[in-house]
C-alpha cells in the first residue's frame, strides 16, 4: 500500500513540477498555489477528523495562528520569514496541544462546538483589537493589525530573486514542497501502526483502551502532528500575500474545506487532494454565475453525502475492486 501511494505521489509531483513550464497564466499559478495550501490543510485535518475520528473544527484557527505568528516574528523581531516559518509551525503545535487538552473530556459534537468556539474567540480578539501598539509614522498600528490585517512584515524575497514577472513561481514551488511533505507524512502515519491506533480509537474506543492504547497520548499526538504542517501553510500564505487578516477564520472558508474532505473521502489517503481539486475546479467554474455559486457547491456536497458517502476515493476504490474481481474470474475461467 505504501509503495502504491508513493508511486501515485511521485506521478502527481512530477506533473506539478512540469506544469509551470507549459506557460500557464499567473492567475492559474496562483490558484494552484492556493490549491496546494488548502490541500495541505485538508490532508492534515483528515488525520484528526477522518483517521482519528475527532470532530475538530480547529484547522483554520491553527492556519491563522501560523500565519499571524510568522508575520509577527517578521514585523516585531525583524527576522526573515524563512526563519520565522519553522518557529511558527512549532508554535502552532504548542497551541494545538492546548486545544487537544481542552477537548480530552469531550466527545463528538461537543468537540466540534468547543473548537468552533475557540476559532470564533480568536476571530473576535483580532477584529476588536483597537489599542495602539506602535506608531507607524502618523498611523497607529494594532498588535494583531485588527480589521486592517497584519502587514509590513516582509516576504520570502522571491521578487528580488526571480523578478516581478516570475516571483509567483517561487511561491508555487514552496507550496508544492509543503504539500508533498505533508502528504508523505500523512501516508506514513495512516499506513503505520500509529495510524491503526488512531483508527482503533475512532472505531472502538473502549476496546482500544483495553488493549493499552492511551486516548490521552494519541489524541494529543494527532493534534500535534497535524498542526505543524497546518501552521506552515498559514505562514506560507502570509508570506505570499504579505498581509494576514481575520478573513482566514470565516466560517464559509471552514465549511468549504470541510466539503473538500467529504467530497474526496473522509479517512482516505488521497481523498483530501481529490476533494480539494474537485471543489476548487467547481468553485472556479461557478465564479461567472456568482448568484448560483453557493447553491452549486451545496448541491455537490448533498449529492456526495447521499449517494457516495465514501467520496471520490471510495468510488475509485470500488471500481478498482470490481475490475480486480473480473480479472480474477477471467483468469480462473
Amino acid at each position: 500500500m505504501i509503495r502504491r501511494d508513493l508511486a501515485i505521489g511521485l506521478i502527481f509531483l512530477a506533473c506539478a513540477i512540469a506544469l509551470p513550464f507549459l506557460g500557464p497564466s499567473r492567475y492559474v499559478i496562483t490558484q494552484l498555489f492556493l490549491f496546494f495550501l488548502w490541500a495541505t490543510v485538508v490532508t492534515q485535518w483528515n488525520l484528526v477528523f477522518g483517521v482519528a475520528g475527532i470532530f475538530s473544527l480547529a484547522p483554520m484557527v491553527l492556519f491563522a495562528f501560523g500565519g499571524y505568528a510568522a508575520g509577527m516574528i517578521g514585523l516585531y523581531l525583524e527576522w526573515s520569514l524563512w526563519v520565522a516559518l519553522p518557529i511558527a509551525g512549532l508554535g502552532t503545535v504548542l497551541f494545538s496541544l492546548l486545544i487537544g487538552l481542552a477537548c480530552l473530556r469531550l466527545r463528538g459534537a461537543y468537540v466540534a462546538l468547543l473548537t468552533l468556539a475557540i476559532a470564533q474567540v480568536v476571530y473576535l480578539l483580532i477584529i476588536t483589537d483597537t489599542e495602539c501598539f506602535f506608531m507607524d509614522g502618523m498611523t497607529c498600528r494594532n498588535f494583531t493589525g485588527g480589521t486592517r490585517g497584519l502587514a509590513k512584515y516582509g516576504d520570502f524575497g522571491f521578487r528580488d530573486l526571480l523578478g516581478r514577472q516570475d516571483w509567483v513561481m517561487g511561491s508555487y514551488f514552496t507550496g508544492l514542497a509543503l504539500l508533498a511533505l505533508a502528504t508523505l507524512a500523512s501516508i506514513i502515519i495512516i499506513r503505520s501502526p500509529l495510524g491503526l491506533a488512531f483508527q482503533a480509537l475512532r472505531d472502538n474506543p473502549a476496546y482500544a483502551v483495553s488493549q493499552g492504547i492511551s486516548r490521552f497520548k494519541y489524541q494529543l499526538l494527532v493534534f500535534a502532528l497535524s498542526a505543524f504542517f497546518t501552521g506552515l501553510a498559514g505562514g506560507i500564505y502570509a508570506g505570499h500575500f504579505s498581509v494576514m487578516g481575520a478573513n482566514t477564520l470565516y466560517l464559509s472558508l471552514l465549511l468549504f474545506l470541510l466539503s473538500m474532505m467529504v467530497v474526496g473521502g473522509v479517512g482516505s489517503v488521497w481523498g483530501p487532494l481529490l476533494g480539494a481539486a474537485v471543489l476548487m475546479l467547481t468553485d472556479e467554474a461557478l465564479k461567472e454565475v456568482i448568484e448560483y455559486r453557493s447553491i452549486g457547491l451545496g448541491l455537490l456536497l448533498v449529492l456526495f453525502a447521499m449517494f457516495w458517502p465514501k467520496g471520490i476515493a471510495g468510488v475509485l476504490n470500488g471500481v478498482n475492486e470490481r475490475l480486480k474481481r473480473r480479472f480474477r474470474s477471467r483468469v480462473r475461467s
